[in-house]
C-alpha cells in the first residue's frame, strides 16, 4: 500500500543489504514488485508491491482516519487528482496541498480529470501551511514531497511515488498519471475506514 525504499525494507525486516537485494530481484522477475528511481533523489530507489499480483495472499492491517490529505509538489496535478477520485467514492473528508504550491492547478490536469467525469476546474494549490484541521492520513503522491520530510503531524503516512505528469505537460502524460492514481485510490479504500465509534463505558 505504501512505496518503500530498500533502506527501509532492510530496517523494518532486518534483512541484510545482499540478502535483501536477492530476494528483490526474484520478486520484481516474478512481477510482484516494481522499482523506480525517485524523481527527488535519482540515487534512491522505490519499490511498490504490485497489488494486483497479491490480492488475497497478504493480510494488510485496517488504517483508520477521519481527514485524509493529499500532497505533491506544487499541488497542481497528482494531489488534486488524487483528492478529487478519493472524495467521489469514499465517505472521509480529504484535501490537498503542495511543497511549493503552484499559481494555478494545470490545464491539463483540468481536462483529465473532465474527461473521466470529475471536476477540479475550481481547485487552487494551497501549501502545508494553509492547512486548517490535521489529518490523521498523509498519503505523498510524489517524492520531492515525501523527501521533502514536511512534518504535518498526521499519525499515519503513505507513499505513492507516481511519476510528475507536468514534467512532460502531455495529455498521455496525464493519462498515466489518471491511471496509477485512481488503481492506487481503488486499491486504498478498502483499507482505509472512518474511527471505530466507541461505546461510552459503563460505571455502575
Amino acid at each position: 500500500m505504501t512505496d518503500l525504499t530498500p533502506l527501509e525494507l532492510r530496517d523494518i525486516t532486518g534483512v541484510p543489504s545482499n540478502l535483501l537485494a536477492h530476494h528483490l530481484n526474484v520478486l520484481e522477475e516474478a512481477a510482484l514488485i516494481s522499482r523506480h528511481a525517485s524523481a527527488a533523489d535519482r540515487r534512491r530507489r522505490y519499490v511498490r508491491l504490485e497489488p494486483s499480483a497479491v490480492t488475497g495472499l497478504l493480510d494488510t492491517p485496517i488504517l483508520e482516519a477521519s481527514r485524509v490529505l493529499f500532497v505533491c509538489q506544487h499541488n497542481s496535478a497528482r494531489s488534486q487528482l488524487a483528492v478529487a477520485l478519493w472524495e467521489q467514492q469514499s465517505p472521509i473528508p480529504a484535501e490537498s496541498a503542495g511543497v511549493r504550491p503552484a499559481e494555478r492547478v494545470h490545464p491539463e490536469a483540468v481536462r483529465v480529470a473532465r474527461r473521466h467525469g470529475l471536476d477540479i476546474s475550481g481547485a487552487r494549490p494551497r501549501s502545508y501551511d494553509d492547512v486548517a484541521q490535521r489529518p490523521d492520513l498523509v498519503i505523498s503522491v510524489c517524492d520531492v514531497a515525501r523527501e521533502d520530510d514536511i512534518q504535518v503531524g498526521a499519525a499515519t503516512s503513505l507513499h505513492w511515488s507516481v511519476p510528475d505528469p507536468v514534467a512532460a505537460s502531455t495529455s498521455d502524460a496525464f493519462e498515466a498519471a489518471w491511471r496509477q492514481i485512481a488503481g492506487r485510490v481503488e486499491a486504498a479504500l478498502p483499507l482505509v475506514r472512518p474511527p471505530a465509534e466507541r461505546e461510552p463505558n459503563e460505571r455502575g
